[in-house]
């Protein structure tokens, strides 16, 4: 399935930050996560959207704060 990460930015505004394929296995794991790393940054898990236009699993995700 073709996944888009979409980061919610600190003013509202919405960025994309990556679309790839994931497998079965992938997208099935998001019933048990609720943060993931991509580009070595993590991101919590807000929403999900699946956009049938576009055959596309729109996830929403916001930057964890550094300690």
């Amino acid at each position: 399935m073709n996944v888009r990460l979409v980061e919610k930015m600190p003013d509202g505004e919405l960025r994309q930050i990556e679309e790839r394929i994931w497998d079965a296995n992938m997208v099935s794991a998001l019933e048990h996560v609720n943060y993931i790393v991509v580009g070595g940054k993590e991101y919590e898990t807000v929403e999900g959207r699946l956009n049938l236009d576009e055959g596309t699993l729109e996830l929403l995700i916001v930057p964890m704060q550094s300690a």
